[in-house]
């Protein structure tokens, strides 16, 4: 049976389609293909009605910004946009997530927690579920953890850019780290910003592996940057590579082992460097890590495309490789359970019943006829009554014995994979109607494996009509406007300072 999303999922779909309409077209085509799989999951039972995998990403480029207090996340941040937006100091000057977007108005405007939790369009929609989920109560206080600006630099036209708090002066840590958690995930982009002038990475050594083991774990960890600020404090030492060296031993004892490890300062900002030649290879090394970070920072919005697409492919393998063979596998367990049990339960109940009616007299070699049976119709509704009572309590214990293994075994699977709930799905073929010995999970049909397919093959088409829009093999700007390439639209300049002629209000 067809089960349909409700009209609050259509919505946001509708509208999320609406908004990408306007921001990038071809993406609109890749939510069908999403919905093609939500059909699928909504009769396998992966997912429930008032869901969709097309509002379980972020659709909209991110960029975050993580990293101790006073490591000069908001100073980067506003040498970026080209617009002094964050508040700077070497003290704490936000304790909350800051969620910035790009706005026509010129007036930057501060908005609440609750309108990043209630609009489906932002990365931290419902967050207040998640923050609850790890500390009670601590839901309904979102304001205190998130706020939404709006910042005029067209550097944000397309993106979304966030600058978290310090993890290592939070009341709220578990909070703050489960957020942060959730940031990771939906970002395209992560900079890590750490301290040089306290180069002892062992004072924030739990933050450090709570960082560093996220990172391992992830098929996608190259999007992780690690960035050590305020390098120009060795120079007097010219002791930088031995500064380096601490942090990236303290990343590998956490199991980070590659990656690249970025140094950078602010020119406004920084120490006097003598002599000139020192000043000048530290400038030229900081100019170099800004360029490549910068051009990372506008690589996200084609990124982004990509990784959506990806999504849906890693997504219908996942249905068909991973959450399907599950389901097959906790059947078969679930099945072998039950009939041990009917056998250790039912089985002697069944034997004990036998022996008491031989032992009374009730059977006549294989006829059961006991002496009451006189042949009347009264003892013939009582016959058939005992027959249906007896036959009523064999039944009941055996559905109470699918029940109690059909849990047992939900508790192991996951209630929130990347296809969805396994748990949900499994109990779905464990209903009292569904036969026992059926092999194949609920929903699993060839319409359903023919749609699995169909989004393996929109994806393949994706790629090739983004690679036909972003690249541009003769390098002749012809042809990278044809392939839809800026050749125009470079990076920041790599200076230290804050460049006031490119702000709007400058």
């Amino acid at each position: 049976m067809f089960e349909k999303p409700t009209r609050a999922i259509r919505e946001r779909v509708e509208s999320l389609r609406a908004h990408l309409q306007e921001e990038n077209p071809l993406l609109v085509d890749v939510i069908g293909s999403f919905q093609k799989l939500d059909r699928t999951a909504y009769a396998m039972g992966l997912l429930d009605t008032h869901e969709s995998y097309a509002t379980r990403i972020a659709w909209w480029p991110l960029i975050s910004v993580l990293g101790t207090f006073s490591a000069g996340k908001s100073t980067f941040i506003n040498q970026y946009l080209g617009y002094a937006l964050q508040k700077t100091g070497n003290q704490a000057v936000d304790d909350k997530f800051t969620v910035i977007c790009y706005s026509k108005d010129r007036e930057v405007r501060v908005l609440p927690g609750l309108a990043l939790d209630a609009d489906p369009r932002f990365p931290f929609y419902q967050i207040s579920e998640e923050i609850e989920k790890v500390a009670a109560g601590e839901g309904a206080r979102v304001d205190t953890y998130l706020q939404l600006k709006t910042c005029p630099s067209e550097r944000l036209r397309g993106r979304i850019l966030i600058d978290s708090p310090g993890f290592d002066a939070d009341e709220q840590r578990r909070s703050t780290l489960r957020i942060t958690d959730h940031i990771i995930e939906l970002s395209d982009l992560v900079l890590v910003f750490f301290d040089a002038r306290h180069p002892e990475p062992g004072a924030m050594q739990d933050t450090l592996e709570h960082l560093v083991i996220g990172t391992v774990r992830r098929n996608d960890a190259n999007k992780v940057l690690f960035i050590l600020n305020q390098i120009d404090t060795t120079a007097n030492e010219d002791n930088a590579e031995e500064v380096v060296a601490a942090w990236q031993r303290a990343l590998a004892q956490g199991g980070l082992v590659s990656g690249r490890f970025y140094t950078i300062y602010n020119e406004e900002a920084a120490v006097p460097i003598e002599p000139e030649a020192l000043r000048k290879r530290y400038q030229d090394k900081r100019d170099a890590d800004l360029a490549e970070i910068y051009q990372r920072m506008e690589q996200v919005t084609v990124e982004r495309a990509y990784r959506i697409i990806g999504a849906l492919e890693n997504l219908a393998n996942r249905i068909e490789h991973h959450a399907v063979p599950t389901l097959q596998d906790a059947l078969r367990r679930w099945r072998r359970g039950v009939l041990v049990l009917d056998a250790v339960i039912l089985g002697p109940l069944f034997v004990a019943l036998i022996a008491a009616t031989v032992s009374a007299g009730y059977w006549q070699g294989w006829r059961f006829a006991p002496p009451w049976l006189d042949g009347s119709l009264l003892s013939w509704i009582i016959a058939a009554a005992t027959g249906v009572i007896t036959a009523g309590v064999f039944v009941g214990l055996h559905y109470w014995i699918r029940r109690l293994v059909a849990r047992r075994i939900a508790r192991r699977l996951s209630e929130r994979d990347a296809e969805g709930s396994l748990a949900a799905a499994f109990l779905r073929n464990t209903r009292w109607w569904r036969s026992l010995f059926h092999r194949i999970p609920v929903g699993w049909t060839r319409g359903a494996a023919r749609k699995v397919e169909q989004a393996r093959a929109d994806a393949d088409r994706f790629v090739q009509q983004l690679n036909d829009r972003y690249t541009a093999p003769s390098g002749s700007p012809e042809a990278a406007h044809q392939a839809g390439v800026s050749t125009t639209d470079a990076a920041p300049e790599p200076a230290g300072g804050q460049r006031a002629a490119d702000s709007p209000a400058g």
